[in-house]
Parts: structure tokens; C-alpha cells; sequence
């Protein structure tokens, strides 16, 4: 089974970079995803699920450096790598501090860019690695990651494979709100059909059946009006 290509989301208002990025970066193997500005660049990351972006500092709607500080404080934890034309020391603090992973000047050379993002994938698997070891335990429940397998009171609860997906989805993002499409793309098993919304409805039901004291009123699966679901440890 070929291995699924990354995705880097382009985040910048200059249509000639963005092309010369998409062209090489396509050349290396990358999905490269463009957009001119940072206007919904949170249903951008919902819709797509970039594995990194690359986000222009001056963009014609906002510091690009803001809209990484709001990503980080909605519990968003993809790597960013800011672009400016200023390269300044204070500049990189800026970008730095709003929670970017690294910090590009323009003009660059594409290699350096490749480069930065290879070494910001790099430490970004490394630290998922870290974290996946880590049993993730609420209230009386325990579930493991390195078997897929929920218990409590130390006693295994029997899930579906699509109930299981859920909540190792949910769990993984814990404290962020996911919408249904964002969760149909984490949740999704590559032998199932097509899903929909819809579906994602049911397998919240069920799970909430599970784990919850009272299904109606979820204490662990919460609803977010308007946008999906959050697991709330």
C-alpha cells in the first residue's frame, strides 16, 4: 500500500511563490495545498488536515504571526513555519512566541524551506512518538494506544472498530473541538465505504453509550454546537 503523501498547506499572497513552492515542493514529494490568505484558515485545516503550513507573516487580511497565536490558543498543534520579509531578531521572537515551530526570511532558497520543513516533521514525529507511548486515563477508564484497547476498572470494554477510531481520534486531540468532516477524515478506516456526517453522529451515540454515565447529558463526549464534537478529560 503506497504511503499517503504529506501535506503542506501554503499560506501566502504572492501567486508567483506560491506556484514556485507548490512545483518544488510537489517535486519532493509533498501534497501541497495554496491559499492566498489567512481568511478561514481554521476550516482550511479542518477540511484538508494539513501536516504542516507555511504561513506568510504579512498576509492582505492579518499578521500572519496572529492567526498562528489564535491556531495555538483553539488547542491547534500543527507545526507552522512563518514566512517574512523581515528578517529582524525581533521579528523571529514575535513569530516565535505566537507559538510557529520556525521562522523563514525572505527571499530564501527553496532548499532552505525544504530543509525547515524536513527538520520540523522530524521533531513533530519524534514528540508523537512520545506521546503515543502514553496510556491516557480518564475517570475510571484507561485507554491504551500501543493495543487500540479501552478498559475499565482494569476490565476491557468491547468497542467496534469504528467506535475505537473515534475515540483514539478524540482522545489524541483532547481538549479541541472537531468538526464532523475533521473527524470523518481522522476517524476513517481505509477498508470502510463512504461515510458521512451522519455516521459520525451514530458512532458518538454509541460511544457515548459505552463510557458515559449518562448518555444524555456526556460528561467525556461533548457536543460543540455549530462546529462537532470534543473530548473533554
Amino acid at each position: 500500500m503506497d504511503t499517503p503523501l504529506i501535506k503542506v498547506l501554503v499560506v501566502d499572497d504572492d501567486p508567483a511563490l506560491r506556484q514556485l513552492l507548490a512545483d518544488y515542493l510537489n517535486r519532493h514529494g509533498y501534497d501541497t495545498l495554496l491559499a492566498a490568505d489567512g481568511r478561514d484558515l481554521t476550516q482550511r485545516i479542518q477540511r484538508y488536515c494539513p501536516d504542516l503550513i507555511v504561513l506568510d507573516r504579512m498576509l492582505p487580511d492579518g499578521d500572519g504571526a496572529e492567526a498562528c497565536r489564535r491556531l495555538r490558543q483553539q488547542g491547534e498543534d500543527i507545526p507552522v513555519i512563518l514566512l517574512t520579509g523581515r528578517d529582524e531578531t525581533v521579528d523571529r521572537v514575535v513569530g516565535l512566541e505566537a507559538g510557529a515551530d520556525d521562522y523563514v526570511g525572505k527571499p530564501f532558497d527553496p532548499r532552505e524551506l525544504l530543509a525547515r520543513i524536513e527538520a520540523v516533521l522530524r521533531r513533530k514525529k519524534g514528540a508523537s512518538a512520545l506521546v503515543k507511548e502514553q496510556a491516557m486515563a480518564f475517570g475510571p477508564f484507561v485507554f491504551d494506544p500501543a493495543t487500540r484497547q479501552l478498559y475499565k476498572n482494569h476490565v476491557p470494554i468491547k468497542l467496534a472498530g469504528g467506535e475505537i477510531n473515534l475515540l483514539e481520534a478524540l482522545i489524541k486531540n483532547s481538549g479541541k473541538p472537531l468538526s464532523r468532516e475533521r473527524l470523518l477524515a481522522l476517524a476513517r478506516d481505509d477498508d470502510e465505504g463512504e461515510r458521512n456526517d451522519r455516521a459520525i453522529d451514530i458512532a458518538v451515540l454509541r460511544l457515548r453509550r459505552s463510557i458515559e454515565d449518562d448518555p444524555k447529558q456526556p460528561r467525556w463526549i461533548q457536543t460543540v454546537w455549530g462546529i462537532g464534537y470534543r473530548f473533554s478529560p
